[in-house]
């Protein structure tokens, strides 16, 4: 009966969060001197302060995908924040141009960490924000972003990297990391070798992380995005969308998330 009360209360507030309209809002902002436009969401029938979610785009840079994922976190009843890393109107439409934006960012870690806490303080100050919590989601070059910052110790109760790079020149040692970390990797992506998974589950265990790796044994890089397919055959690269994986993938999201901030 329990388990009946719960489906049902869980239907009503799905079924609220569909039928309300979303708040979007493009927000420019500047780190360093340049600008950046990053992409804020959140539901407006949820009352009062809500956690923050920050997104990190993959190394196409800045697009509708991270977009969409920001919606379906405020549809959940987070306000969700897709920032940018690269700066403003920088996408790439080919994986020559969209290494060329990377390696700019990773270039100078320092500015690319400026360009990060700008963003999460942007959120933050959110009127819909509850401050005090905090998590950031990346995605392939997002993910690496996000692991990057909590590895640096970054205030934020949860990170969670999809199909992001796993390995550092500066492995976290115990009490570096504040946040909950959670991975979802593909057991068939030759980006993230079984070797680099393996050596991050020693580092989290050696750094005292909450941390749990998920691997998709059939999944390729780019398993969560849609347009992976199109981008894999067009460029000859590994990169496939696997719905199965993007489905359990974004179902334990959901409940990662709901154990973290309740």
């Amino acid at each position: 009966m329990n388990k009946i009360r719960c489906f049902l209360v869980l239907a009503l507030l799905f079924s609220s969060w569909a039928r309300a309209e979303l708040v979007t809002e493009e927000i420019e902002y500047e780190v360093d001197g340049e600008r950046f436009t990053g992409y804020l969401a959140y539901n407006n029938r949820v009352e009062g302060e809500r956690p923050g979610i920050l997104l990190v785009h993959e190394w196409w840079g800045h697009n509708d995908y991270v977009r969409r994922r920001a919606e379906l976190l405020a549809e959940l009843g987070y306000t969700a924040f897709a920032l940018d890393m690269y700066g403003s109107g920088k996408e790439a439409d080919h994986p020559e141009q969209a290494n060329e934006f990377m390696e700019a960012v990773m270039s100078n870690i320092d500015a690319a960490e400026r360009r990060f806490h700008t963003a999460h303080e942007l959120l933050r100050d959110h009127e819909t924000v509850s401050p005090t919590q905090t998590a950031a989601l990346g995605y392939c070059f997002g993910g690496a972003v996000v692991l990057h910052m909590a590895r640096q110790g970054a205030d934020l109760d949860a990170v969670i990297s999809y199909h992001g790079m796993l390995s550092t020149d500066q492995p976290a040692s115990e009490g570096d990391i504040n946040a909950k970390v959670r991975v979802f990797t593909g057991g068939a992506d030759p980006m993230v070798p079984e070797e680099q998974v393996e050596d991050f589950k020693e580092e989290m265990r050696n750094a005292g992380v909450d941390y749990e790796v998920y691997v998709y044994e059939d999944a390729v890089h780019s398993f969560t995005n849609p347009d992976a397919d199109e981008k894999g055959e067009r460029f000859g690269m590994p990169l496939a969308y696997d719905a199965q994986a993007d489905a359990d993938s974004w179902r334990k999201t959901f409940r990662f998330l709901y154990k973290v901030f309740n």
